[in-house]
């Protein structure tokens, strides 16, 4: 009389090895390489000295943004531009000027990356000086009118100004806050009566 014990051992290992080299098969099998070119970051459209100008809710121009160049990329729908210059007009409060070499904006253009000789501008008003920022890079968001930068900054209003490292803006509060580092030199406004 024959164990089948013994029998069913050789056939499990057999199943066993036929189940690993099919799984192996299907683990080492590499995707098939499409050479159409849509997965290429390469631009679509080259768009040269474009204005861009956004509509808001009540009907009245929100920003103007103006660029030597801007390069679309259909692959991640993101684009480039050289020399952006993004003009924010309020109704409520002064037009703030932000001026770059580049900026990267995604494909929704709800983040904007700025490179190389940021400056930012708040304009005069009966009050107050003008207010200039500048900084190696920044990151807006355009439709919350908010931005951040973790690089050096240094702000100017008038004879008065302030450096640190790593600002956090609110356009719409109008509230400036420096993270670090911060120096001041505050000309006293009455002094110069």
């Amino acid at each position: 009389m024959k164990h089948w014990g013994s029998a069913l051992f050789p056939l499990t290992l057999l199943g066993a090895l036929a189940a690993l080299t099919f799984w192996l098969r299907y683990a080492t099998e590499l995707p098939e390489i499409r050479h159409d070119g849509k997965h290429r970051h390469d631009p679509d459209f080259i768009v040269s000295d474009a204005t861009l100008r956004k509509i808001g809710p009540s009907g009245t121009l929100a920003y103007t943004l103006k660029a030597a160049e801007i390069h679309h990329y259909p692959d991640d729908g993101s684009s480039d531009l050289i020399k952006p210059d993004l003009v924010y007009l309020s109704a409520k409060g002064p037009t703030i000027t932000t001026k770059a070499d580049t900026a990267h904006a995604s494909d929704d253009n709800e983040r904007v990356d700025l490179y190389g000789n940021v400056r930012i501008e708040r304009s005069a008003t009966k009050k107050d000086p003008a207010t200039v920022g500048t900084m190696a890079e920044l990151t807006v968001f355009p439709n919350d009118e908010k931005a951040f930068t973790r690089s050096p900054v240094r702000i100017t209003q008038g004879e008065s100004w302030v450096t640190g490292t790593g600002l956090q803006m609110d356009y719409r509060m109008q509230t400036y806050v420096l993270e670090s580092k911060a120096r001041a030199l505050l000309e006293s406004r009455h002094a110069k009566k």
